[in-house]
C-alpha cells in the first residue's frame, strides 16, 4: 500500500500515513480497516481479505444492544453464541460465509452486506433464547436461498 506506519508507544496508538509514493488514496482507509480487524482479533488472513477485496465489511454490537441481560444470564446468552467446542459458531460462519469474534459481551461480524445481516439475524435469535437446531434449520433455508441468486 506503500503508507507510513508506525506505533505511538506514549499514547498507544497506530499512526499511518501516506507518503509520495502512495498511488491509491483509499489506502490509508484500507489500512486503517485491516489494522481494526486485527485488534478486534479477527485472523491475520481474514483482515488481510479486507486489503484484497473492495465489499468486505465490519459489524460490531454488543449482546445488550438486543437484549438487557444480566449477571448468569448475559455469559449464557454468550455460551449459546459460541455453542460446546465452538460448533454453533462456526456452523453460522460457514453457513453465512462470514467469520465471527466473541469478546467479552462484544460480537464483530465480517463480510459482506447481505451475509452479514444473515450472520446477524442468526446471532440474535440465539441470544433472544431460540433452540440452536431452530436457528440452523433458518440458516440452511437462508443459504440455498443465496446460493440460488449467484
Amino acid at each position: 500500500l506503500k503508507l507510513q506506519i508506525r506505533m505511538n508507544l506514549k499514547t498507544r496508538s497506530v499512526d499511518l500515513r501516506t507518503c509520495d509514493e502512495t498511488e491509491d488514496m483509499a489506502a490509508l482507509q484500507k489500512a486503517s480497516e485491516f489494522v481494526k480487524a486485527f485488534l478486534l482479533g479477527f485472523d491475520i488472513d481474514d483482515a488481510l481479505a479486507l486489503l484484497r477485496m473492495d465489499e468486505l465489511y465490519i459489524e460490531s454490537f454488543e449482546v445488550k444492544d438486543v437484549k438487557t441481560l444480566k449477571g448468569d444470564h448475559l455469559a449464557r446468552a454468550v455460551g449459546r453464541i459460541a455453542g460446546k467446542d465452538g460448533k454453533v459458531k462456526y456452523t453460522i460462519e460457514n453457513a453465512s460465509k462470514t467469520r465471527i469474534v466473541l469478546a467479552d459481551t462484544w460480537i464483530h461480524v465480517l463480510g459482506s452486506h447481505k451475509n452479514i445481516k444473515v450472520a446477524r439475524d442468526s446471532i440474535c435469535a440465539l441470544i433472544m433464547g431460540s433452540p440452536p437446531g431452530k436457528v440452523f434449520n433458518n440458516l440452511r433455508v437462508v443459504a440455498k436461498r443465496l446460493s440460488e441468486r449467484l
